[in-house]
């Protein structure tokens, strides 16, 4: 599946912000269990949304006795959804997925109808993150989504020097200079382990292909999708081991959620002892396609069955009683 550079960033970018702001916070709020939002969201899937569980959903028993908390990853930037993703920690088997939905998803809604608005990152500005749960849920087959995160992207930088870097082995030298981009771009990653601080990573994250006879990565987009998960995977494990006030404050002063202290609080507890393995990352299924000049990421309905299938592993009756 052919994926553009957006899209790895994009990835990258909310599923570690998901675990630094969210996983960190929660384990400090720990003592403090109550009903009142770490976050001070705006507002309330649980008051706002129709349905936590939608009933005309093929997976309505798997979601309604899954013992998953899904929170809805939203990054903003100018009145839209720069980033979707939704994280689904199961506290059963103590195991994170998460999944990437792209920014220009294709989606039909009331009063769409220029060729920007029927992508689902327009959905943010008009019905804020109520109404982009929404649309994420039914997207995902009435998948349920009981919190959300909205974070502005300004502050990767912070958040990535706040929690100390992040360990990476670079395998090959990455090189890439752009003069005309504002402010201009200067990548040059030299090979080999190190811990890349904020504005290191965010070149890493930004690099797309080698420049002045320097290579990109071997295996085109799809090397770069394993570069971006592996990034990922070690932010995981660094934010699990991390609990300083300094990366708490970056990121109490720049998250708006409704997710409450009690349930923070519960999340923490069961996300001890967890590593990087217990994270899986998940594209949503489907294929670019332009129409009527406009690029859009059409969904596969059947490929996102299948996904959920292997996220929520629903068993018959029978089995789950022997």
């Amino acid at each position: 599946m052919k994926i553009t550079m957006k899209i790895f960033l994009k990835t990258f970018i909310s599923g570690f912000l998901i675990l630094t702001m969210l996983l960190v916070p929660i384990q400090w709020g720990l003592s403090f269990v109550s009903d009142f939002r770490l976050f001070g969201g705006t507002e309330s899937l649980i008051d706002d949304m129709p349905h936590l569980v939608d009933q005309d959903s093929p997976f309505f028993e798997s979601f309604k006795d899954s013992s998953r908390v899904n929170i809805l990853m939203i990054g903003v930037n100018d009145s839209l959804s720069d980033t979707l993703m939704l994280g689904s920690y199961d506290l059963k088997t103590k195991h994170a997925d998460i999944i990437s939905i792209p920014r220009d998803t294709y989606y039909e809604r009331d009063g769409a109808n220029t060729a920007a608005e029927k992508k689902i990152n327009a959905v943010y500005g008009d019905d804020k993150a109520v109404g982009t749960a929404m649309a994420v849920s039914d997207v995902l087959m009435g998948i349920p989504i009981n919190y959300y995160l909205v974070v502005e992207y300004d502050t990767v930088k912070e958040v990535v020097d706040s929690m100390g870097g992040v360990p990476m082995n670079i395998t090959f030298h990455m090189h890439y200079n752009d003069p005309y981009d504002d402010p201009p771009l200067k990548i040059d990653i030299q090979p080999g382990y190190q811990i890349l601080d904020g504005d290191e990573a965010v070149k890493f994250l930004r690099f797309r292909k080698g420049s002045g006879g320097y290579a990109g990565y071997p295996e085109g987009d799809i090397g770069r999708v394993k570069a971006q998960q592996e990034f990922m995977k070690s932010a995981f494990r660094q934010a699990l081991g991390f609990s300083l006030p300094k990366v708490v404050k970056t990121t109490l002063e720049n998250v708006d959620s409704d997710i409450p202290l009690g349930m923070a609080s519960k999340l923490a507890a069961s996300t001890v002892g967890l590593s990087g393995e217990d994270l899986t990352t998940w594209m949503i299924p489907g294929k670019p396609e332009t129409r009527n000049g406009a690029s859009y990421w059409f969904t596969d309905e059947e490929g996102i069955e299948t996904m959920l299938m292997q996220i929520y592993d629903p068993q018959p009756e029978t089995e789950q009683e022997q």
